[in-house]
Parts: structure tokens; C-alpha cells; sequence
């Protein structure tokens, strides 16, 4: 068989396409993080009560839960790349309508539309991504999604301590409409997935495609066999529901996202400056910036070893981590109640164990969630799978967006600190019996073993009988 292009080549084009459809990941990021150093100042120029301020954060959320939807079908019928596109058009043209708000609602209507687009491409970006890399760096390449939301955080947090002194809200969100412009013109220039060509019924161009990103005839030739085995099924989308297995695939999804979200991430990504504030740290907005630092070098880390020791070693190691600096920061809340000063040593104590908190989800849940849930579909059923799971991550985060501030209020720092504590607990029981291992196996042969009905833990074992 001729060589199509050297390995290296192929492997720097799948690198720059996978880069530019992180660039999703990266928008999300500074999305999500754009309230952690700019909600007080909001909150003073509109004179904002403690609902409304909830609000800026949640409706972001909401619209994200929304647009993730409709992204299943938006994908199915335009494409992934068209979708991508669409995605950051919103990003630009809605950031620029945030920044020149009037009022609170013209705010929340610009927030809740670049939700939408959030949504949108938090499905559209790992599904793409899962689809155009070859399985033997698959989990990596799904990771740098991941990785694009962690330096999206840390920018945001570095940008809005900068922009700080200025006192301008309007100032610190002006900067996300930068990378959402980049990604719309890099998105021009992106291959259409190969599988989504063959679903469409454009068998040529995928094989074109395939011809761009793989290494040789051979490997093109037998991938592309293997797409048009699985688009011969019958049936796709809710029509899968009838099917068991495929209900089986739809819950584990599920649960992850919410696994995800309940670990109580993203309470501390919205609220860390309220968190260090109440702990008695001189500077917040410093720990903050830290703590998006240590996110986005951990994330480093999963990329490196998610294809080589799998994703389950990694979710063990990870949870563990989540419960102990859960129990170890909700203890030190709970023996200091609000109005009483911790000490230095408690003070340090909760930044270590709060940076260990981040480093457990960081090389962990954050990527793997993801990556799981871009595998485990079947190709007919991906799109509406990947949407339910996808909303169902949306739809947690929006609770804890939106009501992180009253469990404080309610149960206390300590408090919510333990029931995150709680949830990853029982996030061990969700890995250890019903999630596979799906490293080093292509998507094509994790989809004929469900198929078969083998065990979903057992799903990334090989050549199953």
C-alpha cells in the first residue's frame, strides 16, 4: 500500500483541526469564568439584588442547557463544521451586544444567547473531535477540549485582576469576543467529519477526508469500511430508544455529566473569590488566579496519560482526591462558622486542599467525562446522545450556578463542601460498575460490542464473544 503522507503530517493536520475545534472549549471557558472578578462590579453599576446577581451567572447556564438540545439535530442535519461556525458567529456578535448592554435585561438576553452558543459547542466540539482522531490518540486529542476550557478559565481570571482597577465590567467581557472571531475564521478552514459524511450519504468526500488526516491507503480504506458497516443499522436517534443497549449507554451518560457537575467544580470556579473571602485570605482574587493555574497544568497531565494508563485509573485516582479535599475543606468551614477568623494554619489549609480539590478534577472528571461520552454512542444515535448528555450537563451546572450562593447561605461553606464530598463518593460506585474502558479500542468495534449486549463495563474489552 502507497504511503499517503508521513505520519508526522498526518499527525500535525489532525493536531491543527483539533486545535481550532477546541477553540470552542477555550470560549466556554472564559464564558464560565467571566463572573468570578466582574459579578461585583455588575452588581454595583446595576444595583443588582442577590437573586438577580445568581441570575448572571445561571442564565448563561440555562441557555447553554437550551442550545444543547438543539444542537443534536442542528449537527445531524447542517454538519459539524457549520455548526461550529454558527457557534462562534454567536459568540462575537452577542459578546459585542453584552458589552454595550444598557440595562440588567438586555445583559441577561445577551448572556442567555451566548448560552446558546456555549451549549452548541460544548456538544459539536468533543463530537467532532471524537470523530476525526485516530483511536490511538483519541482520548488526547478529546482532552484538549478540556484543556481549552481550563486556559479559557485561567485567561478570564488573569484578565479580569488586570482589568480590576479599571472598575469596568463592560471592559472585561470586550476580551472574549477576540478568540471567538479567531475561531469562527479557523473554523472556515476545518474538514467536515468523515462520519458524518458517510451518515449523510457522501461515502467520496469522506474517503477524502480520511485521505487528508490518515497515513496510509490501508488504514483509510479500513476505517472507512468499518463507518458504512455501522451506518447499515436501521434506525438512529430517539428510534435507538427501543433499543436496550442503547438506553444502557443514555443513562451512563447521564450520570457522568451529572457526576461531573455535582462534584462541585464549578461552584468553586463561579464562587472561589466568596470561598476565600470567608476564609479569611488576604487577597482572593490571587488565590483565584492560582487555582485557574493549577486547572489548566493539570488538564496538561490528563492529555499525557489518558491514552497511555485509561480513563478509569485516572476517574479512581481523581475521585479519591475530590472526597478528601471535600471532607478536609467542609471540616475546617464547619469548626470556623461565619463571623469567626480562621488561622494562618487553617487559611493554608484550605488553599493546599482547595488546590488539591482542583488537581483531582482537573486530571480527572473534567476530561474523561467528556471523552466518555464522545466514545460510547453508536454512530446513528450519537448526535441525540451525545445531546442528552450534553443538556444534562448544562441543566446540573445551572443548579449549581444558580443556587451555590443559597446552599452557602443554608447549609453553610462547610456543608456544601460535604455534600459535593458525597456526590464523588458515589461517583465510585458509577465508574466501578457500569463505566468501560474505552482506550486503544476504535469506535466502530465499541459500538458492535453494545450491540451484542456485552456488559457496559466490559464494552473496551476486545475481540468479545
Amino acid at each position: 500500500m502507497k504511503k499517503l503522507s508521513t505520519t508526522g503530517g498526518a499527525n500535525a493536520i489532525v493536531t491543527k483541526v483539533s486545535l481550532i475545534a477546541a477553540l470552542a472549549g477555550l470560549l466556554f471557558g472564559l464564558d464560565i469564568a467571566y463572573v468570578n472578578g466582574s459579578l461585583e462590579l455588575i452588581v454595583k453599576d446595576f444595583g443588582l439584588t442577590t437573586s438577580q446577581s445568581e441570575n448572571i451567572a445561571g442564565i448563561l447556564l440555562f441557555g447553554a442547557a437550551i442550545g444543547a438540545v438543539f444542537s443534536g439535530w442542528l449537527s445531524r442535519r447542517y454538519g459539524r463544521k457549520k455548526v461550529l461556525l454558527l457557534a462562534s458567529l454567536i459568540f462575537a456578535l452577542f459578546t459585542f451586544l453584552g458589552v454595550f448592554a444598557p440595562s440588567y435585561t438586555v445583559l441577561l438576553v445577551a448572556r442567555f444567547i451566548i448560552g446558546l452558543a456555549v451549549g452548541i459547542a460544548s456538544f459539536v466540539a468533543p463530537l467532532y473531535l471524537s470523530e476525526i482522531a485516530p483511536f490511538k490518540i483519541r482520548g488526547r486529542l478529546i482532552a484538549m477540549y478540556q484543556l481549552m476550557i481550563t486556559i479559557g478559565i485561567l485567561a478570564m481570571f488573569l484578565s479580569n485582576a488586570a482589568l480590576l482597577h479599571f472598575g469596568s465590567w463592560r471592559l472585561m467581557m470586550s476580551v472574549i469576543a477576540i478568540p471567538a472571531l479567531v475561531m469562527f475564521v479557523g473554523a472556515l478552514f476545518l474538514p467536515e467529519s468523515p462520519r458524518w459524511l458517510v451518515l449523510v450519504g457522501r461515502p467520496d468526500d469522506a474517503e477524502k477526508v480520511l485521505q487528508r488526516i490518515r497515513t496510509s491507503d490501508e488504514e483509510v480504506e479500513f476505517e472507512l469500511n468499518e463507518i458504512k458497516e455501522t451506518v447499515k443499522v436501521k434506525g438512529g436517534g430517539w428510534k435507538l430508544l427501543s433499543k436496550s443497549f442503547f438506553r444502557k449507554v443514555i443513562i451512563l451518560g447521564i450520570l457522568l455529566q451529572a457526576l461531573q457537575q455535582f462534584s462541585g467544580m464549578n461552584a468553586f470556579m463561579y464562587y472561589s473569590g466568596q470561598v476565600f473571602k470567608a476564609a479569611g485570605l488576604s487577597n482572593p482574587a490571587i488565590a483565584t488566579v492560582v487555582i485557574g493555574l493549577v486547572n489548566m497544568l493539570t488538564t496538561l497531565i490528563a492529555i499525557r496519560y489518558v491514552d497511555k494508563l485509561g480513563r478509569k485509573p485516572i476517574l479512581y485516582t481523581g475521585l479519591s482526591i475530590l472526597a478528601i479535599s471535600c471532607a478536609v475543606v467542609g471540616y475546617l468551614f464547619r469548626i470556623n462558622p461565619p463571623g469567626s477568623e480562621m488561622t494562618s494554619v487553617e487559611q493554608w489549609m484550605t488553599l493546599i486542599f482547595s488546590l488539591l480539590f482542583i488537581f483531582g478534577f482537573a486530571v480527572s472528571l473534567g476530561p474523561i467525562v467528556w471523552i466518555l461520552c464522545s466514545e460510547i454512542f453508536p454512530l446513528k444515535g450519537r448526535d441525540f446522545g451525545i445531546t442528552i448528555t450534553t443538556a444534562t450537563n448544562w441543566i446540573s451546572n445551572t443548579i449549581i450556578g444558580s443556587y451555590t450562593l443559597t446552599w452557602f447561605a443554608h447549609l453553610g461553606v462547610g456543608g456544601t463542601f460535604w455534600m459535593f464530598g458525597a456526590f464523588n463518593l458515589i461517583g465510585f460506585l458509577i465508574v466501578g460498575f457500569i463505566t468501560p474502558e474505552t482506550k486503544d479500542i476504535p469506535l466502530e468495534e465499541l459500538e458492535k460490542n453494545l450491540e451484542k449486549g456485552v456488559p457496559l463495563r466490559k464494552l473496551g474489552m476486545r475481540h468479545v464473544s
